[in-house]
């Protein structure tokens, strides 16, 4: 009778061209999963960045809107801060790896998101401007509540001080000047807003109390070059035109496979910022 079967020989050889097999097809496995953290780690990493950037670089490029009133006698806001700058003298506190400025970022809304403008006004003394929604009706506000939250300025092109409320469609401009046609015109915050890093975190400072907030994580280095019009660099904050910002972020966990280094797979992004209202006069 004839037999057939696997001999033992046959069966090793077997087993072991499978065990190649799926060692091969173990290590393609692990070498793909490895490159798929390493670059979903990369793009967690920039898309962390560009959102905070884009508002920093926003922001950077506002400096002075809203044409700052120069008055060397008071601060910004008031005197229970330390304040980095003087919101009346000086729109911009140069630093080599943090920065604060000063204008109009906040562009002021009613609940549903409409802006909101100057419905009509009573010249001084005690000048008054009444808010309004697209509607035109009364427009409620609490963004100026407190010395902190004290700075407006209507249509970019004037700045004011209000006396602080609460809920009212009615602001009192204090000072002796008047706003110039202000009826429509839209009403901003201005604030001194103060960018840095602290323990790999990029922080935004309003100054208005509630202290630095994180923006983005995993931010080695924050530097900033200033230069004037002429593309030197300048130290004299009123001179500057242009801020060329430099930006190093990291993966949040190294890779023990990357060669060189710490393991930490870096970015580093350079952005040259025109400061379009710089050099613009204050209020007439």
């Amino acid at each position: 009778m004839n037999k057939r079967g696997v001999t033992l020989i046959e069966l090793l050889v077997a087993l072991v061209i499978s065990a190649i097999l799926v060692a091969g097809v173990y290590r393609t496995f692990v070498s793909q999963q490895r490159a798929y953290t390493v670059q979903d780690q990369v793009v967690e990493m920039q898309q962390n960045v560009r959102s905070a950037l884009n508002k920093m670089f926003r922001e950077i490029r506002m400096v002075n809107y809203g044409r700052v009133v120069y008055d060397d006698t008071k601060s910004f806001p008031n005197d229970s801060y330390i304040w980095p700058v003087n919101i009346f003298n000086q729109v911009l506190t140069m630093n080599s790896n943090a920065i604060t400025i000063v204008g109009g970022f906040e562009q002021i809304k009613d609940g549903a998101g409409n802006p909101i403008t100057v419905g009509s006004f009573t010249p001084a003394p005690g000048a008054t401007i009444s808010l309004v929604d697209q509607d035109g009706n009364p427009a409620l506000t609490d963004e100026f509540n407190n010395a902190d939250n004290s700075y407006l300025s209507i249509g970019g092109q004037e700045c004011f001080t209000v006396v602080p409320a609460v809920g009212t469609s009615t602001l009192t401009l204090t000072g002796t000047r008047t706003p110039t046609n202000p009826v429509g015109h839209f009403i901003f915050k201005v604030q001194a807003v103060t960018y840095d890093i602290n323990a790999l975190t990029l922080r935004r400072n309003g100054n208005t109390g509630g202290g630095a907030q994180p923006l983005a994580d995993n931010i080695e280095s924050l530097q900033f070059q200033y230069l004037d019009a002429s593309g030197s660099q300048t130290l004299i904050p009123n001179s500057t035109r242009t801020i060329q910002v430099t930006v190093t972020a990291r993966t949040k966990e190294s890779d023990p496979e990357f060669k060189g280094g710490d393991g930490y797979r870096r970015r580093e992004i350079v952005s040259t910022i025109q400061l379009r209202n710089m050099g613009l006069p204050a209020n007439p």
